[in-house]
Order: structure tokens, then sequence, then C-alpha cells
């Protein structure tokens, strides 16, 4: 670990870390109404189908703001649609479409999930905060944080292409909440910031062996959820899955502090392949 300088140790370092936020996300799982669907008259659902697949092709051409459909496994849902955008209006925008469709009939939500592409800066921020503790600045004086945005604007500037990503091209995807634990005698956010730093270090040490894989997005919820974080991992295989979690347990920011939600396991498909799934045929990924 780097060591920090002599004032560092004595001072005490701002608690939250800097974070960097891009595109707001919303999931949202739907069960099929199969019964009222299947009462359908087929001219009636070839045009339900038709026009909510001019409605998601649509939503899929925009690639600066997206939309992804997934085939959901398991009794969550039948139905998630993953929809990232550049604003929570335009989430919003997103979210009216398609309960104004006349898909949405013969939808029933169970479940959704809000929140913001967020890069947590935990390296960056002790050794800024180190620095200028190092100077004699203090923490929230107007010298302090014109360095802090300097830093934040040079960050955002470099991350851009993470911060605003396209829905990774690849066939599974699993997502999850997570919180960070607080409990009586562990807390993650009382521990001190170089403590949290060294834990993430390790943590994300364990991704970078999935490096090519795993396709990892990390959203923030704090305030827009019942979670504080989102995890999407998008992959080729879905065996991946259960190692890079399962191996992601035996690390100290996991074992000690992770606190895990419900798991969403589904298989990517284009809206023109819709018919396939409300057919009951696992639709393909082309």
């Amino acid at each position: 670990m780097d060591p920090l300088p002599a004032t560092a140790t004595t001072t005490k370092l701002p608690a939250a870390p800097l974070t960097l936020e891009g595109a707001f996300i919303l999931h949202q799982m739907f069960r099929v109404r199969w019964t009222a669907w299947r009462d359908l008259g087929s001219a009636d659902q070839k045009h339900v189908l038709s026009r909510a697949t001019t409605i998601f092709a649509a939503m899929e051409a925009n690639h600066e703001e997206p939309t992804a459909l997934f085939s959901l496994l398991g009794h969550k849902g039948d139905l998630m649609l993953v929809h990232f955008r550049r604003s929570l209006d335009e989430l919003n925008h997103a979210e009216l479409t398609v309960a104004g469709s006349e898909l949405n009939g013969y939808l029933e939500p169970t479940t959704s999930y809000l929140s913001v592409i967020e890069l947590g800066l935990y390296e960056a921020s002790v050794k800024l905060y180190s620095e200028l503790s190092a100077k004699g600045l203090q923490p929230n004086t107007a010298e302090w944080n014109r360095e802090v945005e300097a830093e934040i604007l040079q960050q955002r500037e470099a991350a851009a292409p993470r911060l605003w990503p396209e829905i990774p091209r690849r066939r599974y995807l699993c997502f999850y909440p997570m919180n960070k634990f607080r409990g009586e005698t562990k807390n993650w956010y009382t521990e001190p910031i170089h403590e949290r730093r060294r834990m993430m270090r390790e943590h994300g040490m364990i991704g970078r062996h999935y490096v090519g894989r795993v396709t990892q997005i990390i959203s923030g919820s704090i305030g827009f959820d019942d979670w504080e974080w989102g995890v999407d991992l998008f992959a080729d295989a879905p065996l991946v899955f259960k190692k890079l979690v399962y191996e992601m347990r035996f690390d100290e920011a996991s074992a000690v502090y992770g606190l895990f939600g419900a798991f969403f396991v589904g298989l990517r498909f284009p809206s023109a392949r819709l018919e396939n799934l409300l057919n009951g045929i696992t639709p393909s990924f082309t």
C-alpha cells in the first residue's frame, strides 16, 4: 500500500470517498399474464406484438440512451427491461412509454430497481485528501473544494466511456442489489477511509481476473432505492457469474461487510424475437 504523508496519519480525513456518476439505470421486471395473453385471438396478438416491437426497436436503436430486453429465468418474472438514460426525466419517459403500450395490459410488474452508474474513487480520494491535509487545508473550505472539483473534472473526462456506456451486447445478464453491512460490532461506515480503500483495492483485484469474460457495471442507489448499490454482470457464458461472485465472497469487503439482495438472471434477445417469448419459445440472441 502507498505510504501516506505524515500529516494524513494524524489528521482525520473526510469519510466519504469521491464518486463519479453517469447514466441513470432502471431495471423493470415483469411477469406475463399468460392466461389473458393466450385468450387473445391470433389477430389481436399480432397487433399487440407489432406495436410493442416497434416501440422496443426504437428504444434499442438509440445507442446513447439504450434499452435491452431479457428473458428471465425462475419465478421472479418472465421479462426484464433494462434502460440506460442520461436523466431521470428520460428514464421516466421510458417507463411511461412501456406503461402506455398495449402490451403492458398483459404484463404484471414484479419489481424494479433505480440507480445511477457510479465509479468510486477510493484511491484518488485518499491521495487527494492526504495531499490537501499535508498543505494545511481544511475540508469544505473554498480552496479545498476547488481542488476537489478540479480532481473530479479530470477524473470524469478520463472515465467518460465507463460513465456513459452502451448496454454490453452479451447473451447473459446477472443483476443483484447489495449493501455494506452495519452491525453491532462491524460497520463499514465507521471504518476509516484508509481501511475501506485497502479492502476495495483487494476486492477489485478479484474482478480483474475476469476481465474479458465479464463486463461489470456498478450503479449507486443510495437515496434512489432500497439497497445501496446495484451490480450488473454481462457475460457470454453464465457459469462465470457463479465463479466470480463465489470468489468475491472470500475477500474481506464481502465476507465481513457484504449483504446481497435477490439475484436476477436473464437471456438477452432483440425486440424482433419478442414473439418467441410470448409463444413460450426461448428467444434467440440474434
